[in-house]
């Protein structure tokens, strides 16, 4: 098993409406700094882009009305990582949850510095989201 942490964000919507909102692969690069919106395409029942440290393919889970949005993404050495990714109910808002696993082999500061990429995107999709209503 990987070590895994957590991370959410609240955001003022209601949780549905920005299921509805966010569920597209294509939507995803207006807020996930790690993917181009210009570099994203869809190839082969995956979507293919240049990812920090080079090319990636990445397949997420189908749309559904559960607020699950797992992504998976393969990176250039063949390895795959598996991210988890829920929006769920928080009153007459919405709940982000992203879990991060720390891979093998990754050390300390690798695992910080990606923790706080992912805290960094979920506030850039707070505000994107908050300053759109």
């Amino acid at each position: 098993m990987l070590p895994a942490t957590t991370f959410s964000v609240s955001i003022d919507c209601h949780w549905q409406a920005l299921c509805e909102r966010i569920w597209r692969p294509e939507f995803f690069p207006k807020w996930a700094s790690g993917l181009s919106e210009a570099d994203l395409r869809e190839e082969d029942g995956a979507w293919v882009a240049t990812g920090p440290e080079g090319p990636v393919r990445i397949r997420f889970t189908a749309h559904n009305a559960h607020g699950v949005m797992d992504h998976f993404v393969e990176l250039g050495d063949g390895n795959e990582v598996h991210i988890p990714l829920r929006v769920i109910q928080n009153g007459g808002g919405a709940e982000v949850l992203l879990t991060l696993y720390r891979q093998p082999e990754m050390d300390d500061e690798r695992f910080a510095a990606d923790a706080e990429w992912v805290k960094r995107d979920l506030a850039a999709l707070k505000k994107l989201i908050e300053e759109e209503r």
